[in-house]
């Protein structure tokens, strides 16, 4: 074989390895590049709850959870040269840039800031509950102490959901007070919604406090009936004229979520318009009962007793 034959066979040999190191780089980008956008965190944020005993004004950072990748980065590094170490050469950044420039709805700028992978959601993982002395009373405050990305169910499930109550003290406990998951996708417009509730008796410096917690969600509209069980005593008489007294179970119900309000404009521009010329209060709208059943029965006082139960609710205005 010539020389010049063997100097072609060494540069094909070469090209490919150069293109198959290309192309494991390239793979190994792909594959590393989640890890490096990926970014959910506390993020501060800071709620004014009221004033203290003295008059002064009182806020908490009670925090939040989102994406903070793009600020860390801008900060830690020059803003001309973002992103830089996941391109090849100048050229090619540059190119991609322009093209973000260019088009800024591309799936590159719009993932360029995405917090957690398809399918999950940067939520919180410790959540501790502030207790605060103010001016109006006593005022219990939600913190966020974490972040992480969770995965996000698309079925309408109940959720754990870590809360610790008096920490840092000689009671401090956690309780898994439960929530409802967020299916991005629901019909009819409904929601997941919580549905059936339980409780948890916590020890504090004054003796046992009494904590909410949930147990089952649904897919519900925004206003809708939870059930709500009462008893009662019931006196009867059996088959024999014979008074009894028995335990009556009643589910009077209750009315749960939101109403949205009215449209406040009362005058457009034109019709189909967007700019408003005349503007009214805004309509309160509230989750109230629509129709109810009546339950009647002599109570162990022997005296006849009425107590309504709730069918459905439905936004009132």
């Amino acid at each position: 074989m010539s020389r010049k034959e063997d100097a072609s066979s060494w540069l094909q040999g070469s090209a490919a390895l150069k293109r198959g190191a290309g192309a494991i780089s390239r793979e190994s980008e792909q594959k590393n590049l989640f890890a490096e956008r990926s970014c959910c965190g506390r993020q501060s944020y800071f709620l004014h709850v009221g004033h203290d005993v003295s008059g002064s004004p009182v806020s908490v950072d009670v925090g939040k959870c989102s994406s903070n990748c793009l600020s860390q980065r801008i900060s830690s590094h020059h803003p001309g040269l973002l992103g830089l170490s996941r391109h090849s050469s100048m050229l090619d950044f540059l190119k991609t840039k322009k093209l973000q420039v260019r088009r800024p709805d591309s799936p590159l700028w719009a993932g360029a800031e995405r917090s957690c992978s398809p399918g999950s959601c940067c939520e919180p993982t410790r959540v501790h509950v502030e207790q605060l002395l103010l001016f109006e009373g006593v005022r219990e405050v939600e913190v966020i102490e974490g972040c992480q990305c969770s995965t996000c169910p698309e079925e309408c499930l109940r959720l754990p959901a870590l809360k610790t109550f008096f920490p840092d003290s000689p009671w401090e406990v956690t309780v898994d007070v439960g929530k409802c998951s967020d299916p991005a996708y629901s019909a009819d417009g409904l929601s997941c919604l919580p549905t059936k509730f339980n409780t948890a008796l916590v020890k504090n410096p004054s003796g046992r406090e009494v904590v909410r917690t949930l147990e089952n969600c649904e897919m519900k509209e925004k206003c809708y009936r939870v059930s709500q069980v009462e008893y009662y005593y019931e006196i009867v008489h059996n088959s024999a004229g014979h008074r009894e007294e028995r335990l009556k179970e009643i589910d009077v119900g209750r009315c749960l979520g939101s109403c949205s309000a009215g449209d406040p404009c009362l005058l457009r521009e034109s019709q189909g318009g967007e700019k408003c010329l005349v503007r009214g209060e805004a309509t309160s709208s509230r989750c109230a009962p629509r129709r109810y059943d009546v339950h009647t029965f002599r109570s162990r006082r022997d005296r006849v007793r009425t107590v309504l139960a709730i069918r459905q609710c439905k936004c009132r205005g």
